[in-house]
């Protein structure tokens, strides 16, 4: 995100650091290992004698511990070291002579290797005046993460006056908390438009009560009506002074409430855009109205679009996979209609279960009444042969059967009426294994496998299809009107199911 240039200027005040508690003398403390890490700044003092303390940090503490919880193997102790490390701890205060077993070299390697304070203390130093000599020192700090709250409350008034769009509102903020903010959902993908989602998904939570703290910063869930709608990324900005986990909640409330507007927005533009296609379908928009509506849906009127049938994909998750794709969405029954423009099925290519089919292209203002026909039987052959996607035209047959329902009854009781009634009296499943037979190109195995049947078992049945219908499925006259026939039985309803 850019930076702002009418944002005031920030001066850093001084920070407590671990070098400023090595030079107090009421502390008594002695540098143990990691007098590279002595700049880090430090905002709190905490005890902890957990085994795994990070849950319950928010970083930059100085931990203090009488040693019951370092391990003694050299590994352990290692491994001990590191976690504090990469969850932000500044400093590890350890009381010499109580309950701290022998330090081992793998603890010191660590130590130096990381550049993290490894500090000791007398026993006459209680924990609780290390406590207070940090809340002294950093008081002036605290006052100035109150300020940075304050200034978080006041995000909704910068949207309200100075009419912010979401990633100038959210760069804003970076600038102010001095994290470098995400948002995405829980599956990874971007939560608000112009937010990025974070690059590594591993910092997500498994669960929306999960402690907040992460290395580098935290993660908060952005809630919605039905609980966590996604994730706040915040980590912490190289250079900058992060103000804290209270602002980074603060943030995650501003992203909820901005993520309600847009939703708000959005259904608002979904209705509006399914008035527009039940109009375009039913031929009572004309064209330069229908252009108006779809510049408003971000859809260029000048360029060629498609008509598309969705099943099997709830309306939330369509909404979201086409979020970045201009569309229109129509509910009937069970199917979505969608018009977009040419290529945003990719954008479904991830949703389990979805079938999909798609009409040739063409221009605005061209009457709806044929693409739809060819979106239905496109998502109709999608779904028979156990496809995702189907476009209309990758199967050269459909173009080639008449529009006329009728016309495709007569073809399907000419050629297919005798099997059709065969199967139904003997409960044979002639019609089916011819169809398979020929969507797999005549591979006479591939098929049996698709019908669970012997190879064999599909010959009798091919044999006993030409003895019905007499037609001989070796010649093709006889293939190319049985062909035909199927495709036009499917395009009915009347086939019989598939495997």
């Amino acid at each position: 995100m850019s930076d702002h240039k009418d944002l005031p200027a920030v001066t850093a005040p001084s920070v407590l650091t671990v070098r400023d508690l090595l030079s107090f003398p009421a502390l008594q403390m002695r540098l143990l290992a990691g007098a590279s890490g002595l700049g880090r700044a430090v905002s709190w003092a905490h005890v902890s004698e957990l085994e795994d303390p990070t849950p319950w940090l928010a970083g930059s503490e100085v931990l203090m511990t009488v040693g019951l919880a370092v391990p003694r193997a050299g590994e352990a102790q290692r491994r001990y070291l590191e976690r504090l490390d990469d969850a932000g701890v500044a400093a590890l205060v350890l009381s010499t002579r109580l309950r701290t077993p022998a330090l081992r070299q793998a603890f010191f390697a660590a130590a130096e290797e990381r550049g993290f304070p490894v500090l000791e203390v007398p026993l006459a130093v209680p924990f609780v005046t290390i406590a207070q000599e940090v809340a002294a020192a950093v008081s002036e700090k605290s006052a100035e993460r109150l300020g940075a709250q304050l200034q978080v409350f006041g995000a909704l008034r910068w949207m309200a006056e100075e009419n912010l769009d979401i990633p100038a509102l959210f760069d804003r903020l970076e600038q102010l908390s001095g994290y470098r903010i995400f948002l995405c959902t829980p599956q990874g993908r971007p939560l608000l438009p112009g937010v990025a989602a974070p690059q590594d998904l591993s910092v997500l939570p498994a669960d929306p009560d999960a402690p907040p703290t992460v290395p580098g910063g935290f993660v908060l869930p952005v809630l919605g009506p039905g609980g966590a709608a996604g994730y706040l990324v915040a980590l912490e900005r190289s250079g900058a002074r992060p103000a804290g986990l209270a602002v980074v909640q603060h943030l995650a409330t501003v992203a909820a409430l901005r993520l309600a507007m847009v939703r708000q927005e959005r259904e608002v533009l979904r209705r509006e855009g399914a008035e527009t296609l039940a109009e375009m379908l039913q031929d009572t928009l004309d064209p330069a109205g229908a252009q108006r509506r779809l510049a408003h849906h971000g859809l260029d009127a000048r360029r060629p679009v498609v008509l598309a049938v969705v099943r099997g994909t709830p309306d939330e998750q369509l909404g979201l996979a086409l979020s970045d794709h201009p569309h229109l969405t129509l509910r009937r029954g069970e199917d979505r209609l969608v018009l977009a423009e040419p290529g945003f099925s990719e954008a479904l290519a991830d949703l389990p279960g979805t079938v999909c089919g798609v009409s040739r292209p063409f221009a605005v203002g061209e009457p709806l009444r044929v693409a739809r026909q060819e979106a239905e039987w496109a998502a109709g052959r999608a779904a028979e042969a156990g496809r995702p996607f189907v476009h209309y035209g990758e199967d050269a047959t459909g173009r080639w059967l008449p529009e006329d329902r009728r016309l495709l009854a007569a073809l399907v009781e000419q050629v297919l009426g005798d099997v059709l009634r065969y199967d139904r009296v003997h409960g044979s499943q002639l019609l089916v294994s011819v169809r398979t037979w020929m969507e797999r190109d005549r591979r006479t195995e591939d098929a049996a496998a698709a019908l669970h049947i012997h190879p064999n078992t599909l010959g009798y049945r091919l044999r006993r299809f030409g003895e019905v219908t007499g037609r001989d499925l070796t010649t093709t006259a006889a293939f190319t009107e049985v062909w035909f026939a199927v495709r036009a039985a499917a395009e009915l309803g009347v086939a019989a199911d598939g495997p």
